[in-house]
C-alpha cells in the first residue's frame, strides 16, 4: 500500500466519505487512490473556491468534515476566500494539498510556493507529511483536530513522493474529546440575570441554533421573557413552524442599535458581543447600549447546547413549554416585482424541510421575516463576509442532504465570484433552485460609501460600483454551465418558477431583474 492509499483509507475509516476536489499533477497518486476506493465520493469543482465553499456547506448540514483535494500553493490559495468563511463558521474541514516531490523542491519550479505559510492563517492544525509510513497517522490526527469542538480546519500537505512511496499504513482514529461545559459559576450568573426582571437578550450561535440547543433556548426564553437573537453572520439556524423564534441582528449599524437598545443584559452562548462589520467616521461600532451588561455563558469551543441544558436546570425548567412559530404563510403576491413581493413569494412557496442558503444582503433582506411561518427549514448564512459563498455552500448542502430541496439566494455580483458551482450542480444532479437578484450594482458598497460623509459618488466611483454595461445574462450563463434558467418579469412568474424549481430533480436558475 502506498502513502496515497493509506491516506484515503484512513480518511474513510474515520468517517470522511466525501471529497470536493480540483486536483493537479502533484496529486495524481491520491487521485488514483480515490479511483480504487469508491467508498469516498469525489465531487469535482471547476474552481477551488467552489471546492472549499462546498466543504463548508457539507459540514454545516452533517456536523462532519468532508475533505478537499487541492493543487499546490496556488490551487489552495484560490480557495482561501471561502476557507475564511468556513473558519468563521467554525466547521470541520480537512484540506489535502499536494506538494512537489521533496527532492524536486530544490529546483524552485514555477508552481513552487510556501504552502504552509499560505495555509497557516486558515488552519487550526497544519502538517506536511514526511514519509509514507506516517501519512495514515497524519490523516488520523487531522480528523481529530478538525472534529474537536467547535469544528476546525485541518490542512495536510502531501509531497508527491510521500504519496507514491510504499509502506503506507491505515491508522486508528483517536477518540474525539467531548466539548467542555461552562463553569457552574457562569451558569449561576446567567440564571441570576434571567431572574432579575431586567430586559434580557440571549445571543445564540453554533449548536444553540438547531436541534436540542435551540429547543432548550426556546424553553428558557418562554419562562423568562428573554428574547433570542442570532448574530448576522450565523452558521446554521433551524426555523419555521415548530422552532422557537430567533431574531437575526441587523447588518446595518443604525438598525442593529435600534434593535438592541432596550436590553440591559445580554447573555452570550458561543457568540461574541455584537459589533458592526466596519468602522464608520463618528459612529460607535458597539451595537449594544452602554448600560447593557454582557455575560458569556458559553465560550466558542464549549458545549453550547449543554450550557443551555445546565441553565434550564438552574432555572428549574423542564422543556415542556417551548414556544414554536405558527404556521402562517404570506399570501401569494402578484403584479410587478418588488422586494417585499419577492420575499412573500418565497414565504408562500418554500417547501417543508428545505435548506435556504442566503447571500442576498440587499435584495433578500425581507426573506427571513416572510418565512418565519413556513414549514420547518434550515437557513445558512455568510459567516465571514467574503462574498461568493452562496452557490458553493448550496452545492455542499445538497450533497450532504440529497433528498432535501435547496434554495440558493444570491445577487449577480456575488454570484459571479463562483458561478462555476452551477456546473457542479448540473454534473451531480443536485436539487438546487438558485435565485439571482440582478440589480447590476454592488449595493452594499454604495451604502458603505454613503457612510463616509463625502457626498454622492462621482462618475469614477459609480463606474466601480455598477456592474452593467454590458448587462449580465444569467439565463445564458446558466445554460452554458448546464443548468436550465428562466428570467421572470412579474411576481406571478417568480412564484411559478420557484414551484417548478422545488419540484425539479435537478438544478435550476431564476434571474430576477431589479
Amino acid at each position: 500500500m502506498n502513502g496515497a492509499e493509506s491516506l484515503i483509507r484512513t480518511l474513510v475509516a474515520g468517517g470522511i466519505r466525501t471529497c470536493f476536489t480540483n486536483p493537479g499533477t502533484s496529486e495524481m497518486h491520491i487521485v488514483a487512490a480515490l479511483d480504487r476506493l469508491p467508498e469516498m465520493r469525489s465531487v469535482l469543482g471547476l474552481f477551488e473556491g467552489v471546492v472549499t465553499g462546498a466543504a463548508d456547506g457539507y459540514a454545516r448540514m452533517t456536523g462532519k468534515p468532508a475533505c478537499t483535494l487541492l493543487h499546490l500553493g496556488p490551487g489552495f490559495a484560490n480557495g482561501l476566500a471561502n476557507l475564511h468563511n468556513a473558519k468563521r463558521a467554525q466547521v470541520p474541514i480537512i484540506n489535502i494539498v499536494g506538494q512537489h516531490a521533496t527532492y524536486h523542491l530544490r529546483h524552485d519550479t514555477p508552481l513552487n510556493s510556501d504552502i504552509e505559510a499560505i495555509a497557516r492563517p486558515y488552519s487550526k492544525w497544519l502538517r506536511t507529511s514526511s514519509a509514507a509510513p506516517e501519512i495514515g497517522r497524519d490523516a488520523a490526527e487531522a480528523i481529530l483536530a478538525a472534529r474537536t469542538s467547535p469544528g476546525h480546519i485541518a490542512t495536510l500537505i502531501v509531497p508527491a513522493d510521500v504519496a507514491w512511496s510504499e509502506n503506507g499504513a491505515v491508522a486508528a482514529i483517536p477518540a474525539l474529546p467531548a466539548a467542555p461545559l461552562p463553569s457552574s459559576e457562569s451558569v449561576e450568573r446567567a440564571a441570576a440575570m434571567l431572574r432579575s426582571g431586567l430586559r434580557t437578550a440571549i445571543l445564540l450561535t453554533g449548536s444553540a441554533l438547531h436541534g436540542r440547543g435551540l429547543r432548550t433556548a426556546g424553553c428558557i426564553a418562554a419562562g423568562t421573557t428573554a428574547k433570542l437573537f442570532a448574530p448576522y453572520p450565523f452558521t446554521r439556524m433551524e426555523r419555521g413552524v415548530g422552532s422557537p423564534p430567533v431574531e437575526r441582528i441587523q447588518y446595518v449599524l443604525e438598525q442593529a442599535v435600534e434593535q438592541l437598545k432596550e436590553f440591559r443584559q445580554l447573555i452570550l452562548v458561543g457568540a461574541q458581543a455584537p459589533i458592526s462589520y466596519f468602522a464608520s467616521p463618528g459612529k460607535n461600532s458597539v451595537l449594544t447600549s452602554p448600560e447593557c451588561e454582557i455575560h458569556t455563558l458559553a465560550r466558542p469551543g464549549e458545549d453550547a447546547a449543554g450550557a443551555l441544558d445546565a441553565l434550564a436546570a438552574a432555572l428549574s425548567y423542564n422543556g415542556s413549554n417551548v414556544p414554536a412559530g405558527k404556521a402562517e404563510r404570506p399570501p401569494l403576491p402578484d403584479g410587478d416585482i418588488t422586494l417585499p413581493g419577492l420575499a412573500a413569494a418565497v414565504g408562500a412557496t418554500l417547501p417543508e424541510n428545505a435548506i435556504v442558503v442566503d447571500e442576498s444582503m440587499t435584495s433578500g433582506r425581507g426573506m427571513m421575516a416572510a418565512t418565519i411561518g413556513a414549514p420547518p427549514h434550515d437557513w445558512l448564512a455568510n459567516t465571514g463576509g467574503s462574498i461568493g459563498i452562496a452557490l458553493p455552500l448550496a452545492v455542499g448542502a445538497a450533497v450532504a442532504c440529497p433528498k432535501r430541496p435547496v434554495l440558493c439566494l444570491s445577487a449577480d455580483g456575488s454570484g459571479l465570484y463562483t458561478a462555476q458551482a452551477l456546473w457542479t450542480m448540473a454534473r451531480e444532479g443536485l436539487k438546487v433552485t438558485t435565485v439571482i437578484f440582478a440589480n447590476r450594482v454592488y449595493n452594499v458598497l454604495k451604502r458603505e460609501f454613503s457612510y463616509l460623509g463625502v457626498g454622492d459618488p462621482g462618475p469614477i466611483v459609480r463606474n466601480l460600483f455598477e456592474i452593467g454595461r454590458p448587462d449580465l445574462d444569467w439565463v445564458l450563463l446558466a445554460k452554458g454551465l448546464g443548468v436550465p434558467g428562466t428570467r421572470v418579469a412579474s411576481l406571478n412568474e417568480f412564484a411559478k418558477a420557484l414551484r417548478e424549481g422545488f419540484e425539479s430533480q435537478g438544478p435550476t436558475v431564476i434571474e430576477v431583474p431589479l
